[in-house]
């Protein structure tokens, strides 16, 4: 058995020192929490109200980002390279815009006087800012590129060499995909899934530019932490708690399908 790189004492300092960046704020905020009091915060009415329309509104951004984000998951592992190279940096660009510029992004395309928005205002009177389709789409547009990048990874290390096998054998290609590669990617799919949920789950910026914050309709979890650290702290530290809480889960759950995505392994 290969003896285990020893690590030096230097690096592991400064390595807990980093831990101590990410672990500390959570448990501090995890000390504010009212624990004795968390059922009747997370079963206010505001609280239900933000609860129904995260969880509506990331789900359907979820899967909406699983029937898009896999075909160009896809494409892009296997598409030509002159052309895939030039679309991953846009495709997974969401993930380091800002929230704000993201919102705007969506606002200027959708907005009654967007670019497709003012088409589809003139056409059926109806705008999408502000409603609920609004943070849907922008659950998409955040959510969507973590998809993408977990199961181009795992297409990619998907042994070739079968799906040649079955062309050979007549199989077009919309079948060997169906029936070879897509149940061979099914774990990394799963996971690309809950991350584009996750994701959605707990955006903010971009959803308050382009969706608002109206009670009920497009105020999400994320908003009704920042309405409450006004009115109420109690309850934003404990809507904290629970984010908190399905953000590790998540993660949790998912650590060892993300490394096999990413090594190969």
């Amino acid at each position: 058995m290969a003896k285990k790189t020893q690590v030096s004492p230097a690096l592991t300092a400064f390595g807990f020192a980093g831990l101590l960046v990410v672990l500390l704020p959570v448990v501090a905020l995890l000390s504010r929490v009212p624990w004795s009091n968390l059922a009747a915060q997370l079963t206010s009415e505001s609280s239900i109200n933000a609860i129904r329309v995260s969880l509506v509104t990331s789900i359907l951004a979820a899967l909406i980002s699983v029937v898009l984000g896999v075909p160009l998951a896809w494409y892009l592992a296997r598409g030509p390279a002159a052309i895939t190279k030039w679309l991953r940096p846009i495709v997974i660009s969401p993930l380091v815009m800002p929230p704000t510029v993201a919102g705007l992004a969506l606002l200027t395309l959708m907005g009654r006087n967007g670019l497709l928005g003012k088409f589809i205002y003139e056409q059926t009177g109806w705008a999408m800012p502000f409603t609920m389709a609004a943070v849907v789409l922008t659950g998409v547009f955040v959510g969507m590129p973590f998809l993408v990048l977990v199961v181009e990874a795992v297409f990619r290390q998907l042994p070739i060499e079968l799906e040649e096998a079955a062309q050979t054998l007549g199989a077009n290609p919309s079948k060997v995909f169906w029936r070879i590669s897509f149940p061979l990617a099914r774990g990394g799919v799963i996971s690309g899934l809950v991350l584009a949920w996750a994701r959605a789950l707990g955006e903010f910026g971009a959803t308050l530019t382009f969706a608002g914050s109206l009670p009920g309709v497009t105020r999400t979890l994320p908003m009704e932490v920042y309405v409450a650290m006004e009115v109420d702290p109690a309850s934003a530290y404990s809507i904290s708690a629970m984010l908190v809480v399905i953000a590790i889960t998540v993660v949790f759950l998912l650590r060892s399908n993300l490394i096999k995505a990413f090594n190969g392994k």
